[in-house]
């Protein structure tokens, strides 16, 4: 599977091939792991949690990909390519990009509509991809 990340390499293209570091890998694991337990603590607010769910899934998406030895050119990739990092199915990265989507709109036009529901299967998919990341 690895293979298909090479494919996306290149110009133009949204990966691009950078030895793995296992100190950028550990910082992200740390990192995204912390930002996951905080965003648990229900006496936040939504959007609170929203963001720390989200930037806990995107730090830990991306260790998946540096693991493997290579960088993304955006932020949406590292979700996109979960099946290939992590071996992660659709219910899981849908969700993440879906998320990314909210967080964009929170970020650039001021719309950032989250509920219940929505940071609830966002934790629950980031927590699928932390239980994938601690066994790497």
């Amino acid at each position: 599977m690895i293979s298909h990340l090479t494919n996306l390499c290149g110009p133009g293209k949204s990966l691009s091939p950078e030895p793995a570091d296992p100190q950028e890998f550990a910082g992200l694991k740390r990192s995204g792991l912390a930002r996951l337990h905080d965003a648990t603590f229900e006496q936040l607010s939504l959007e609170s949690r929203f963001d720390l769910a989200y930037n806990a899934a995107h730090a830990l998406s991306l260790a998946a990909l540096r693991w493997h030895g290579y960088r993304p050119v955006n932020r949406y990739i590292v979700f996109q390519v979960l099946p290939l990092t992590l071996q992660v199915g659709p219910e899981v990265w849908r969700i993440l990009a879906k998320c990314h989507d909210v967080r964009n709109l929170g970020e650039y036009e001021g719309d950032l509509n989250v509920d219940e529901r929505l940071v609830t299967d966002l934790i629950t998919a980031c927590q699928v991809v932390a239980d994938k990341i601690v066994k790497l």
